[in-house]
């Protein structure tokens, strides 16, 4: 990938941006860090990182991860100890930033000077959709199709394809899918909240997450689907933008 390079073997970072606001993106279930990675050429004043779990993109040769803890302990290691930075995580990855943020602060280490979360309801709330993770491949890969859609029909015309990007999917939906939430102090972290008006997850849902933090929560919904960032990239990365940018840097340890 042009300009980017791999940091160990959890992080693809763009180019060096000495000075800018770091922003660490984590990706949706099913997801690579490439994608993200990209958004650097859209956002010249930001240094992106974005963490590349096992068993995709980079990493397709490695065993996938199905426990959260395990995921959580791995991220918080690589995570920076000292320079400020946002997180930014959506779907799948908007949980994994949260949970990641969570055991930082157990830790005692600093918390990210801002958290945006997208495409995922609070944590807090029940999940009532059936358990999928454990489907055949077919019938996995149709519905997460009609949960989410993002799934391209070149891939599901290649049956190796296929095979390897149900097999991370698996992987993903059975962490989010044995994911329990345990109630715990509020973090001190400014959170913005992003979503697709025209996505399953409802306004209600994502304003939900304003009981796990401190402050007030800013909730910004563009227009589109679960994905609603592929459908209006240049709009949604402005705003984006500017929230990492109007973030004061701040070291918050408790």
């Amino acid at each position: 990938m042009m300009n980017a390079r791999t940091t160990g073997r959890w992080l693809i970072r763009g180019p060096a941006r000495p000075g800018r606001p770091r922003l660490f993106c984590f990706p949706h279930g099913g997801g690579a860090a490439a994608e993200f990675v990209r958004w650097s050429r859209l956002l010249p004043d930001v240094e992106i990182s974005a963490v590349e779990l096992p068993g995709r993109g980079s990493r397709l040769s490695e065993p996938v991860l199905t426990r959260m803890d395990e995921l959580v302990a791995e991220v918080v290691g690589i995570m920076p100890a000292g320079a400020p930075y946002a997180m930014f995580g959506h779907s799948f990855g908007a949980l994994v930033a949260y949970e990641v943020t969570r055991e930082l602060r157990r830790a005692g280490r600093g918390l990210p000077n801002h958290l945006i979360v997208s495409g995922f309801p609070a944590p807090s709330i029940p999940r009532t959709e059936p358990s999928i993770h454990h489907l055949p491949e077919d019938d996995l890969l149709n519905e997460v199709g009609r949960r989410h859609g993002g799934l391209s029909s070149e891939v599901l015309a290649d049956p190796e394809r296929k095979t390897r990007v149900a097999r991370y999917l698996r992987a993903d939906y059975q962490i989010l899918e044995t994911y329990e939430w345990r109630a715990d102090t509020p973090l001190p972290v400014p959170l913005t909240v992003f979503g697709g008006s025209e996505d399953a997850i409802g306004a209600d849902a994502l304003r939900a997450w304003q009981r796990h933090v401190t402050g007030e929560i800013g909730v910004r919904c563009f227009p589109g689907d679960h994905f609603y960032f592929r459908q209006h990239k240049e709009t949604v990365l402005r705003a984006l933008a500017g929230v990492v940018r109007t973030t004061a840097p701040a070291d918050r340890a408790a």
